[in-house]
């Protein structure tokens, strides 16, 4: 075995010689044209009602790991607005919102890219185009019940990669296709659109006038974190 370990040493050292300049080429996509100047919020600062289940920040994702350092979500402004008067509007006929992500940097969005097989690909979106998670205006979500604190049952899990995805998915029980349903009409008020193959996934109207970023989650400023209380 030690034979082994020293004839991989000298591969070892060029991989990590190289590792910095694959990093440099892993540059988020240059855009053109004029863009609003982000402002991303953290969800919860804005309405404390709404709970979060972080699933890249933990091993439960279909990665099998962790992605991100911390359990947050942010959106711009506008979305976050948007997505607490979704939520003041189901607390009213007894659910709330659980949010398994908001913004995502662009980096991870690579990470997704290269560790999806080819076949499931529909279900991430294509680094070199980013995604509208990448520019604060995109949404992963369910519901929970008020009166118990426990997410519902959707037709599908999160991030499940099959036909029950999407949302028009007719072979769910009555009660989860409700349910799947009660959550689209209810964000579609707010201005925001599904995206069909994930039956979790929103994006907010304004996306195309927000840039692709890709700073991490330490690095919002807490200025943009204030707002009203709900």
């Amino acid at each position: 075995m030690k034979n082994v370990r020293y004839i991989q040493c000298p591969v070892l050292l060029a991989l990590l010689l190289m590792a910095p300049a694959a990093i440099r080429a892993q540059e988020a996509p240059k855009e053109t044209g004029s863009f609003r100047t982000p402002e991303l919020v953290e969800i919860i600062k804005l309405d404390r009602t709404i709970k979060l289940d972080i699933r890249y920040a933990t091993s439960n994702n279909f990665l099998g790991r962790p992605v991100y350092k911390q359990a947050r979500a942010f959106l711009q402004r506008p979305a976050a607005e948007a997505l607490v008067r979704a939520n003041k509007a189901l607390r009213k006929i007894g659910y709330g919102l659980i949010i398994h992500d908001g913004y995502r940097p662009w980096s991870v969005t690579k990470i997704f890219w290269d560790a999806t097989p080819d076949d499931k690909k529909i279900f991430v979106a294509d680094p070199s185009q980013g995604s509208r998670h990448n520019r604060g205006c995109a949404v992963d979500l369910s519901l929970f019940d008020l009166k118990t604190g426990k997410e519902v049952v959707m037709p599908s899990g999160y991030d499940e990669m099959t036909e029950r995805s999407h949302i028009n998915y007719a072979g769910g029980t009555a009660e989860a296709t409700r349910l799947r349903d009660m959550l689209r009409v209810a964000m579609e008020a707010e201005g925001f659109a599904v995206y069909e193959p994930e039956w979790w996934h929103y994006d907010y109207k304004d996306w195309k006038e927000y840039p692709i970023m890709n700073i991490q989650f330490a690095e919002v400023s807490a200025s943009r974190n204030s707002g009203p209380r709900f």
